[in-house]
């Protein structure tokens, strides 16, 4: 099984950089800072796209910039367009059932009320056999307060435990491409955010 397509999930736009439900961008951006991947606006595809090797394997980085609930708009038509099947690609995105502080990769589910994960699932012809990278941002006291705690950015503390589990995300796709997803799954499954 190889991986050939990472898309970041989160929303264009300043005001949405570094808020939770940007968490799949920024890990995105630390694979394409450490891999020498540049990532450039498409408009044919609705997205920024960058194309280069992981651990000598090639592969193709995406950030939608269609809002969220659109995300599919750009990676179904690519997926489709170079032939990438489902579980060829890895999304990585914020996850409301995770604490802060860790990251989990999964294969296929469904979008748990994810509208990023809802919208791939519905343009890649109702498939969910695709991987995920699931970064973990908890939850808000109550559901009236979802959207301003999804669109907003974690306090100092939070955001320490969260960029320790991207660092980790980060370093288990070097695993995923060296060895395979297996390993990748137990090496981040077995990290422990430090308090």
């Amino acid at each position: 099984m190889t991986i050939r397509l990472i898309a970041g999930l989160g929303n264009p736009g300043n005001e949405y950089a570094h808020s939770r439900h940007n968490m799949g961008v920024d890990v995105l951006n630390m694979i394409a800072d450490k891999y020498g991947i540049s990532i450039r606006p498409d408009s044919k595809y609705n997205g920024e796209i960058g194309r280069g090797m992981i651990e000598g394997q090639e592969v193709r980085l995406v950030f939608p910039t269609t809002y969220m609930n659109k995300s599919g708009d750009c990676i179904g038509p690519l997926a489709n367009f170079f032939k990438i099947k489902p579980e060829e690609i890895l999304v990585i995105h914020d996850e409301l059932d995770i604490p802060p502080g860790v990251a989990k990769f999964k294969l296929g589910g469904g979008p748990g009320g994810h509208n990023g994960l809802k919208s791939i699932i519905a343009c890649l012809g109702n498939c969910q056999n695709f991987h995920r990278l699931r970064i973990g941002i908890g939850k808000p006291a109550t559901k009236a307060e979802m959207i301003n705690f999804v669109l907003g950015k974690p306090p100092k503390a939070e955001a320490e435990l969260i960029e320790q589990a991207q660092k980790a995300a980060l370093d288990s796709i070097g695993v995923l491409f060296t060895q395979n997803i297996a390993k990748a799954t137990n090496q981040l499954n077995g990290f422990k955010a430090v308090r």
